[in-house]
């Protein structure tokens, strides 16, 4: 009875153990695993079956999984770095582990993992975004003129502005995008929000942050860039809108300007048809205060 009773506990105890699986979502990633030995899969459309597998099986137990982004190259850098065998599983379970504590992760839920791969990639360039925005701001240092945290106060600003966004747009789910020109490359930011049955707004934190920081990016560094807000309600048309930004401040787009930007190819430049029920128009006013910069650092 005693032994049963422990194998019962320890059953109990299993299935509230969260587990971390380090996923290689690419064949290039794969290909470079490949070099260690004792990565024994020689496929990678195996290898995925083979974690789906073990992803259902310990859904089927009860068991929560955290899926994590397993980059090759930041690996071989986390074993040379902590004087570890790459060969050796368990230098791949720290460095997993690691991950679930760093990283970019999202939960298994019992969607296959065709639907959960681009989740995955999708939440690690929101994290790259939103780290690289962050670092460019603390970069910038206090107004020479004031003395105030110029990316500090740019957060502030933006924040300020992203509420202003939500809290003036149509009823309905608002989904915003945010793009800042810039070198090497353009960041670009995105931010859903569903409508509740009460009127209220469910928003990621993360995607707020995100958008936030690269926003305050734009405003303070006077990078060109836009901001674009798509609402969308039942038995009414969508709506889209948006602004530019310029001299720090957000200007208003014209529903010309939205309506060419919607209708025209990014890379060829060629005309596209309009989507059918959607309303491309001007945006509500914010007020100088909010659209305008209090000071020019």
């Amino acid at each position: 009875m005693a032994h049963t009773d422990h194998q019962t506990m320890r059953r109990v105890l299993r299935r509230e153990i969260a587990g971390t699986i380090g996923l290689l979502t690419d064949e290039h990633d794969f290909r470079a695993m490949r070099r260690y030995r004792s990565f024994t899969f020689d496929d990678h459309a195996t290898y995925l079956k083979q974690v789906e597998a073990v992803l259902k099986a310990r859904a089927a137990q009860g068991t929560h999984t955290t899926l994590a982004l397993f980059d090759p190259e930041d690996y071989a850098a986390y074993c040379a770095q902590a004087g570890l065998d790459p060969e050796t599983p368990t230098s791949r379970t720290r460095f997993t582990a690691e991950l679930a504590a760093t990283g970019p992760t999202i939960p298994y839920d019992g969607r296959p993992l065709a639907t959960l791969v681009p989740a995955l990639v999708d939440e690690a360039v929101r994290q790259a975004t939103w780290e690289y925005a962050t670092t460019l701001l603390s970069r910038l240092g206090p107004c020479p003129t004031c003395g105030e945290d110029i990316g500090r106060a740019a957060f502030t600003r933006a924040s300020e502005l992203l509420v202003r966004i939500l809290d003036t747009a149509p009823s309905g789910d608002r989904h915003l995008v945010c793009s800042v020109s810039g070198a090497p490359d353009t960041l670009v930011a995105v931010l859903h929000g569903d409508q509740d049955g009460d009127g209220g707004l469910r928003l990621d934190e993360a995607e707020v942050l995100e958008l936030t920081s690269v926003l305050a990016l734009g405003l303070a560094t006077r990078s060109p860039g836009g901001l674009v807000l798509r609402t969308s309600a039942p038995d009414t048309a969508d709506r889209v809108y948006g602004w530019r930004l310029r001299s720090g401040g957000l200007e208003p787009l014209t529903a010309s300007e939205v309506f060419d930007a919607y209708c025209t190819d990014v890379e060829s430049g060629d005309p596209i048809p309009p989507e059918s029920g959607v309303d491309y128009s001007e945006p509500p006013d914010l007020g100088d205060e909010s659209t305008t910069p209090r000071h020019r650092h």
